[in-house]
């Protein structure tokens, strides 16, 4: 038997598939507008089947530049329900296997397809094939640390008010890529980090404790926000050794700002 599930757009039909039950879905070739809605939709489910994700490297090494979706998709790995592999042999559709149903993602305009089937022996063959190629696949490593590690260790090793403002610079970003498409993470954590007042030392000590980045990467970004205006430093005497740096905003309008809004500030200066 064969269906058509006609949704709004890709999440929908996402929820819609992910929501049968299956133990197992294979999400083979996707486009990486669906990997992004997969790591979105899969994060709210509960429970979510176990997401085998079959792609190309270059489309998902592209969709995982960004911090929300990386870090989100972290969070899966570390619970057990997403595991990536990556091949040159991606079929043309991006496909959904369940355990009782293949389905063919086409996409028209703002609308998209499921295109379904549910025919025991077709099922059947596809999950042959593709345990296949999924055991001849790469695995792929995601260097990008869980968003609830960052949130956590952060809390414990910074402060809970830095990281209260970091989930809220977060949450008010649709994208997290630096490069003028959102702000990237360190960005983030030292803009944070400087609204309370932190040590330099201890913000990127925390960062490259946890994956985040190299403490040279937050020296380097800090050298950056610091000429552009963003951010200012002040020395902090120690008892032995170079004084230490102190994190500052740099101008009054990121002073001003709640850290809702800290995001499109920043991001407004470094526009003009």
């Amino acid at each position: 038997m064969s269906e058509t599930l006609l949704t709004d757009g890709i999440a929908d039909l996402l929820t819609t598939v992910m929501e049968e039950p299956t133990t197992e879905l294979y999400v083979v070739g996707p486009s990486p507008e669906t990997i992004e809605e997969l790591v979105s939709v899969a994060t709210d489910l509960e429970p979510a089947p176990t997401i085998k994700l079959l792609v190309s490297e270059r489309p998902l090494k592209g969709v995982m530049e960004d911090f929300i979706v990386a870090s989100r998709a972290a969070n899966l790995i570390e619970d057990g329900s997403l595991e990536l592999r990556t091949t040159e042999e991606a079929p043309a559709n991006s496909l959904l296997v369940t355990d009782d149903a293949v389905v063919s993602v086409v996409g028209a305009c703002e609308q998209v397809a499921g295109l379904q089937s549910d025919d025991e022996e077709f099922v059947a063959n596809a999950h042959r094939q593709y345990e296949s190629a999924w055991a001849d696949a790469d695995e792929y490593t995601l260097r990008t640390p869980p968003l609830t590690t960052v949130r956590d260790t952060l809390g414990a090793d910074i402060d809970e008010a830095t990281a209260d403002d970091f989930d809220e610079v977060l949450a008010s970003l649709q994208t997290a890529r630096g490069n003028g498409d959102g702000l990237d993470e360190v960005t983030i954590s030292l803009l944070v980090a400087a609204k309370n007042g932190e040590l330099l030392y201890d913000i990127s000590k925390w960062g490259e404790d946890i994956g985040l980045a190299s403490k040279a990467t937050f020296s380097r970004t800090k050298t950056k926000l610091e000429d552009m205006g963003l951010i200012d430093t002040e020395k902090v005497p120690i008892d032995v050794g170079r004084p230490r740096l102190r994190l500052m905003l740099g101008d009054e309008r990121l002073e001003d700002a709640e850290a809702d809004q800290l995001a499109n500030v920043a991001q407004s200066i470094l526009s003009s």
